[in-house]
């Protein structure tokens, strides 16, 4: 009964367990005026976090729409590069082919894939505009629930555990760490994935790069990936200035991508999420792609607390049990 409504219980869930502190100052500014303070605390988060996430899908549907539109014309050719190997390496390119690869064939396959991809972005656009009423029921929902969570957390909590059967104790360190890891996954993926998106759509504008809002949130997007995401997308623009005579703009962005992105996944990532969750990267890797591959882009959240609470329940096994290492 509650399947098709899954996605905004957990999202009110994890904004009021992630804008608790600001709900316990607000409140103790406004006592004896919880519903004041959990308001308050609402707005905050609408107009500080969602109406700019919005305001940037707007943005990034536009350009996605642009990006399409220049590759179905051929404005933009992603087929440049092999053309510059097959000028640039001829003997390289005619031992691809000993071996069987048709360059040509190549090119247009990767043509029509990039045509295929642009199209299905810009038609997911458009199917978000169709879907716009369920969008918006939904995301009402969310506020609505998040409003009740953020006042009656607590409430909702010692019910929780006085119903459970396993122990007011454990109990309350399982949903613990559901605040711990939760809190850390969003800390840590959506401000190292910002600041790459930020640094990327920056440097892409500055470059001259086409459609640099788009590219940001994609890199944003696969920003999830820890040290390889974002370079899925400045990687190959930087191969594609270079091949196309700009080979200083390329160099320039090469430069950029692993000495200031990837810095900031190397750095930021290990403080913010895998000290907090205290698993292992590997871990919050393979986590975080099946939660994805289950529920899409909320399991970016779920899969690591599920992966945590199985961690957390087999140390109280190997505890209650006297099982060492």
């Amino acid at each position: 009964m509650l399947a098709p409504f899954f996605e905004p219980i957990l999202w009110a869930v994890t904004l009021a367990i992630v804008f608790k502190p600001v709900q316990k100052k607000l409140t103790a500014a406004l006592p004896n005026r919880e519903n004041l303070a959990s308001l308050a605390t609402l707005l905050i988060i609408v107009f500080a976090v969602i109406v700019p996430a919005l305001l940037l899908s707007i943005s990034v549907g536009r350009e996605g729409i642009a990006l399409y539109q220049s590759i179905s014309s051929g404005e933009i050719d992603l087929s440049g590069p092999l053309s510059w190997a097959q000028n640039t390496w001829p003997s390289l390119i005619d031992r691809a082919e000993s071996l069987g690869v048709n360059i040509e064939e190549a090119k247009q396959k990767l043509s029509s894939s990039a045509l295929q991809g642009s199209q299905w972005a810009a038609s997911h656009i458009f199917t978000f505009g169709q879907n716009t009423v369920r969008f918006a029921v939904m995301f009402f929902l969310m506020l609505y629930l998040l409003f009740f969570f953020l006042r009656d957390g607590k409430k909702i909590i010692d019910m929780i555990i006085h119903i459970l059967p396993i122990g007011d104790e454990r109990e309350r360190y399982l949903l613990s760490k559901f605040a711990e890891v939760s809190r850390a996954t969003i800390k840590g993926t959506l401000v190292v994935g910002a600041i790459q998106g930020t640094i990327g759509g920056i440097i892409f504008s500055i470059l001259g790069i086409e459609s640099a809002i788009f590219w940001g949130v994609v890199m944003t997007l696969l920003s999830i990936l820890p040290a390889i995401g974002s370079a899925l997308v400045w990687g190959p623009a930087a191969i594609y200035l270079i091949t196309n005579g700009m080979f200083i703009k390329g160099i320039v962005l090469i430069a950029v991508g692993i000495f200031i992105i990837g810095m900031v996944d190397n750095i930021l990532r290990p403080i913010l999420v895998g000290r907090d969750t205290k698993m292992p990267d590997y871990l919050i890797l393979l986590s975080t792609l099946g939660g994805i591959s289950m529920i899409g882009i909320s399991g970016f959240v779920l899969g690591p607390v599920i992966a945590a609470f199985f961690l957390t329940i087999w140390t109280m096994f190997a505890n209650d049990y006297n099982i060492t290492k």
